[in-house]
């Protein structure tokens, strides 16, 4: 079928009210950049699930993240999306500028995990801690950086991690949220894992679950099959974008996973503890464990701030008072859905402002 045939039908929709959930942070700006809401039916409203890992990260793990830049012969190495996420002593940035002791912090932003090695050789004297964060899409990544230290000996590096695996979260979802109809499963996460992880969910819960890449036509093609599939009474799962991902995914990443970390309970902002969300290093790999467990503390958010609702797609954010007050913008953010990159929050203001 052709694209525009696609727009046509979506655009002249009529049937029932229906809610689909786009999981990837991606998938939201993408949303956005193209225009995609105009071009489909207003019964298929659109709503953002919880695939930021920035923004499903508690606020203990920012804290235990500063301690460490502010502890003696000690350097932080983390991806910039980071810095700007509040804790309860303020965020890496303003930390790294001087904290509200007045000591600034030694943080160093990173373009690859694997960095580490390299420092840690060159300077055995600093132990550096690596803020660990993420999907199945960059755990791999943290795997082969332990195994690689490990390999070599290398033991000042320390891992503080809060790597979540999605599955878990669109479970949860499923199960406290019975008014979403179907699933724009995230294609980044979806190269690793296959599609197969899907099936389950889609079998328990009898809805659609659609992967899609990330250009206009992907997102359109994804949202034209859940509709049809639900038109036809089907839930299952459908790949829309087999030039990236393929049945069984990345078998190699997969592997290094599955080698270095095992799986745990997790705390999600928004949704709370997850049993078996979390990725925790394996004992054989205790040594490079920055204390990434019980990091599940969250700071307490003003009155009105609706962050957790909008994390689990309940509301959009620009229905959240903080939002549609001023209150909480990408210079004065009170959660991270605002400052990161997937955030919902920070793609709605850029896009509304």
């Amino acid at each position: 079928m052709e694209i525009t045939q696609v727009i046509e039908y979506l655009k002249n929709y009529d049937g029932r009210q229906l809610k689909l959930m786009e999981v990837c942070g991606t998938h939201t700006a993408a949303i956005f950049k193209n225009g995609i809401r105009d071009l489909i039916s207003p019964k298929i409203k659109l709503i953002s699930g919880p695939g930021c890992p920035v923004c499903v990260t508690p606020t203990a793990f920012i804290d235990k993240c500063v301690a460490y830049a502010k502890a003696p012969n000690c350097e932080l190495l983390t991806f910039g999306d980071m810095m700007k996420v509040p804790g309860t002593a303020g965020s890496l940035s303003e930390n790294k500028a001087a904290g509200e002791d007045g000591a600034k912090a030694n943080i160093t932003i990173m373009y690859s995990p694997l960095e580490a090695i390299e420092k840690a050789k060159a300077n055995p004297e600093i132990t550096y801690a690596v803020a660990a964060v993420g999907f199945e899409t960059t755990a791999p990544t943290y795997a082969l950086l332990v195994k690689e230290a490990a390999r070599q000996g290398v033991e000042n590096i320390r891992l503080v991690t809060a790597l979540k695996t999605a599955i878990p979260a669109l479970k949860w979802i499923c199960e406290n949220q019975n008014d979403i109809d179907g699933f724009i499963c995230p294609g980044h996460v979806s190269v690793i894992t296959g599609i197969h992880v899907y099936d389950q969910l889609a079998s328990d819960y009898h809805k659609p679950f659609v992967v899609s890449g990330f250009e206009a036509e992907h997102i359109l093609a994804a949202i034209y099959r859940i509709v049809k599939q639900i038109e036809a009474g089907e839930g299952c799962v459908e790949n829309m974008y087999p030039n990236a991902v393929k049945e069984d995914g990345n078998p190699k990443a997969l592997q290094a996973i599955e080698e270095v970390f095992a799986p745990g309970t997790a705390v999600w902002r928004g949704l709370g503890p997850i049993d078996g969300s979390g990725l925790y290093l394996k004992d054989e790999y205790e040594v490079y464990d920055g204390g990434s467990r019980g990091l599940d503390d969250d700071m307490e958010l003003p009155e009105g701030c609706r962050c957790g609702d909008v994390i689990t797609g309940r509301i959009n954010p620009d229905q959240c008072p903080m939002f549609a007050g001023g209150n909480c913008t990408p210079m004065a953010p009170f959660g991270p859905c605002m400052v990161s990159s997937e955030g919902s929050c920070g793609i709605w203001y850029r896009n509304k402002h």
